[in-house]
């Protein structure tokens, strides 16, 4: 008897990230943190950016991803990303860097109209985000951090 399987695939608008077969697939989206299993029911939906997961034979691989949609129908998942990474591609430390720019940035947010906030708000979001993710890459692959 074979497993059932979810056909998976994110992509940006510069190049497909990650495409497999996958166990599961979890997301930060607009309704909150979701889980897809095979057999779902169809589900569309926005995403919020953050971290992803999918399994596979139980193994996880994390994502981090900054804003998109979801589809998901018949066993086949579409992950269309503002932008989105694999946790080990993250450089840690760039990304620390550009979260204090952004930090910095909001701290002039008196001189900001509300869509130059949101854009820095949305930046903050996507860095700590991508922290987030590259830090338990790290710690489950026994990295030290130098912390």
């Amino acid at each position: 008897m074979s497993e059932l399987k979810i056909k998976f695939k994110i992509v940006t608008s510069e190049k497909t990230v990650y495409e497999d077969e996958i166990d599961q697939a979890t997301f930060m989206t607009s309704d909150g943190q979701i889980t897809i299993l095979p057999n779902h029911r169809s589900y569309i939906t926005s995403l919020m950016s953050g971290e992803a997961m999918v399994k596979i034979k139980g193994e996880e691989i994390f994502l981090s991803i900054s804003g998109g949609f979801i589809e998901f129908h018949n066993n086949t998942l579409i992950v269309l990303a503002d932008t989105a990474e694999r946790a080990e591609e993250i450089d840690l430390a760039r990304a620390e860097e550009a979260r204090k720019r952004a930090e910095e940035l909001k701290s002039q947010a008196i001189s900001m109209d509300d869509e130059e906030y949101a854009r820095v708000a949305a930046a903050i979001q996507k860095e700590a985000a991508r922290i987030r993710v590259a830090r338990k890459h790290y710690t489950k692959k026994n990295i030290n951090l130098g912390q």
